[in-house]
């Protein structure tokens, strides 16, 4: 076993990306809530600047903490995490407090915490330990159906607390299954079901059935000596039909009011642009005015007008965008890929299955939250309200992404300590 400490085997080029990315996140913070008659806001425990200080100091201590733990820790207890986040999920619905329509937050005085936030590098940790098994094999469909389980209890009880965007980011885990084997029909079949819902959102159910009953019937009678393409055609076939004359039920029973105007105002920009389009609106105008070199530090005028709601946050990109303009934007792209792709090279070098799945659940889940959060700002996915890690105002968001990071830094330090099982 090496002499050396943990630190002097820590991954430092994730370390400077992470430490870059959330001081450009505060820097960003700090400009989408200026004014100048408050311009000493910066250390104000009063306004988010300030606090989003104390969210990384405390940041900070998380990490010494995490990497402080013997690796096995992680191993040995990734069930038992898991467990107390998904009673956690629960406990919230009871006795939660109602945010913006989410009864996801507990709240003890001023300090707020946000269960869902913390759920993913737990249900990362649970898949990790699962798929780890040596006896566990993602070809049977038994190893595949508790993997799903693991996914999406977690999502389902998000759901419940009305907080569809965070619930999304588990379907994120994915990635894993695939990665540990699972045939890529599934991800197939999953694209497909989404093409088939937006294009009945866009052309007329009649159009779409006349199509797919001719296409059906032309491989039919194209497949009759193989029973067997005949039979997968016909469940293809009804597959199609109970797709798309559900379309018309989930939009108008499962979605929420403002869930449905956000999907419509994807489709259809124009359909109201005063009301579900506004966010959307307005963030292109901000990201587009800022040009090449964008309009200076603090010179944002959509910004500065609040013609973006929720812009500390969810929309933090556009302060980038509109002060910084595409190269400030390019900058903050190519972070955000060195780290992705720094943690699938982590993720292969790891001795054990279970340090491997982990670190493809990391990759998982930043990468969802970065390519989803930049699509909806610039209109090409549906307003779902999910932080840009590292980036956006909020210490449950900071804290969460921070643990799931040096998890896997800390797991990745101590790799050569473990036997390849």
């Amino acid at each position: 076993m090496r002499g050396d400490s943990v630190l002097d085997r820590i991954d430092w080029t994730v370390v400077l990306l992470y430490f870059a990315m959330v001081i450009l996140g505060w820097v960003n913070i700090y400009a989408a809530v200026y004014e100048e008659e408050l311009a000493s806001s910066m250390f104000s425990l009063s306004f988010n600047p300030g606090k989003q200080l104390v969210w990384i100091g405390t940041s900070i201590l998380l990490i010494i903490g995490v990497i402080s733990l013997d690796y096995k820790f992680f191993d040995s207890f990734g069930y038992i995490i898991y467990g107390v986040m998904v009673f956690l999920l629960i406990a919230v619905l009871l006795f939660g407090r109602e945010v913006a329509g989410s009864t996801s937050w507990f709240q003890i005085g001023g300090f707020r915490f946000q269960p869902s936030e913390f759920s993913k590098f737990a249900t990362a940790l649970a898949l990790a330990k699962y798929l780890g098994d040596i006896h566990v094999k993602m070809t049977n469909v038994k190893t595949q159906l508790i993997a799903a389980g693991i996914m999406f209890l977690p999502m389902v009880l998000i759901v419940m607390q009305g907080d569809t965007g965070s619930a999304m980011v588990f379907a994120a885990f994915a990635i894993i299954l695939f990665r540990e084997g699972l045939s890529p029909i599934y991800f197939i079949l999953a694209i497909g079901l989404v093409v088939l819902f937006v294009l009945t959102l866009l052309v007329s159910k009649t159009v779409i059935f006349i199509t797919a009953g001719v296409l059906c019937l032309v491989i039919i009678g194209a497949s009759v000596k193989h029973p067997k393409r005949i039979l997968i055609t016909v469940v293809v076939g009804f597959g199609i039909f109970a797709t798309v004359t559900s379309v018309d039920f989930i939009m108008k029973n499962v979605l929420k009011p403002h869930q449905r105007s956000r999907v419509v105002s994807l489709i259809n920009p124009d359909a109201d642009p005063l009301g579900a389009g506004w966010n959307v609106t307005q963030s292109k105008i901000a990201i587009g005015s800022g040009g090449f070199f964008g309009k200076g530090f603090l010179q944002g005028t959509q910004t500065k007008f609040d013609f973006v709601p929720e812009q500390s946050t969810d929309f933090i990109f556009c302060t980038l965008g509109e002060e910084w303009g595409w190269m400030g934007s390019l900058v903050m792209v190519v972070l955000f890929v060195t780290l992705l792709i720094r943690i699938s090279i982590i993720a292969e070098r790891q001795k054990t299955q279970f340090a491997r799945v982990y670190g493809y659940g990391v990759l998982a889940v930043i990468f969802f939250h970065f390519a989803v959060n930049i699509a909806m700002t610039i209109g090409l996915f549906p307003v779902i309200g999910i932080p840009l890690p590292f980036f956006s105002y909020g210490g449950s968001s900071l804290w969460s992404f921070t643990v799931l990071l040096f998890i896997l830094l800390a797991l990745d330090a101590n790799r050569m300590q473990v036997l390849v099982r």
